[in-house]
C-alpha cells in the first residue's frame, strides 16, 4: 500500500496519506483536498500545533474521526501542550474521537507508542512494506525530535528509538524533511547512536 507525502510548508510538519487514513493535520486543507474522498481517520503522531493547525478544518472536509495517543489528547484543548502559543495561535479546541494504545491498529497501520518527544508520540508502522511513519520520533537525517518541551523525556526516548531499531525499516516518513524510501534503519540507527553519545 502506498504511502502519499503532503509536503509540510514553513513550519507545518508533513502529513502522509495511507488507505483511508491521513497522518497528521498541519498540512493546510487544500493539500488534502484531492484525498478528501478516501479519508476517514485521521490519526495525530502527537499533539503539537505545528502537526494539529488544520485538525479541525480537515476533518470537517473529510468527515474524518480524529484519532490520538490517550497522553496526547489534552493537548488538542490546551495552548501550553500543544506549543500553540509559540506559533501565536490557539489549540486545535477538538477532541478526539477515539483514543489508541500501543499495538493498536489504525487501518492498515500498527501503533507503536513511542514517548520521549512528547508522552504520547507515536509512530505507524505498515509491516508489507516495512515502512515507518515516525512523527517527530526520529528524523530522516538520523536526528529526533526535542524533548524539552512539556511531556519530553530523553530517557524514554532512547528507549523508543532502540525499539525502532529493531523492526526491519526500508521506507522512513518522518514529521519533517524529506523520506527516504530505503535504508530507513539506517537513519534510526544513527539517531540512536546520536541521542547516546550525549547530544541534544
Amino acid at each position: 500500500m502506498p504511502v502519499n507525502w503532503i509536503p509540510g510548508r514553513g513550519y507545518q510538519g508533513n502529513a502522509f496519506v495511507v488507505g483511508n487514513v491521513l497522518i497528521d493535520a498541519g498540512v493546510l486543507p487544500s493539500d488534502v483536498q484531492p484525498f478528501r474522498e478516501q479519508i476517514d481517520i485521521i490519526v495525530l503522531t502527537h499533539c503539537h500545533h505545528d502537526h494539529t493547525a488544520h485538525l479541525k478544518e480537515i476533518a470537517h472536509l473529510c468527515g474524518a474521526k480524529v484519532v490520538i495517543h490517550a497522553a496526547d489528547a489534552p493537548g488538542l484543548m490546551d495552548e501550553a501542550f500543544s506549543l500553540s502559543t509559540h506559533f501565536g495561535e490557539r489549540a486545535a479546541g477538538i477532541k478526539p474521537d477515539r483514543l489508541i494504545e500501543d499495538g493498536e491498529r489504525v487501518g492498515p497501520l500498527q501503533v507503536l507508542h513511542t514517548p520521549g518527544h512528547t508522552a504520547g508520540s507515536i509512530c505507524l508502522y505498515l509491516e508489507d512494506e516495512k515502512a515507518l511513519i515516525s512523527g517527530d520520533t526520529v528524523f530522516s537525517d538520523g536526528c529526533f525530535g526535542r524533548f524539552d518541551f512539556p511531556g519530553g523525556d530523553p530517557n524514554a526516548l532512547e528507549l523508543s528509538l532502540e525499539r525502532l531499531a529493531r523492526l526491519p525499516v526500508e521506507g522512513l516518513y518522518p514529521g519533517h524533511g524529506s523520506p527516504v524510501e530505503k535504508n530507513g534503519h539506517r537513519h534510526i540507527a544513527a539517531a540512536v547512536e546520536l541521542l547516546k553519545s550525549g547530544y541534544g
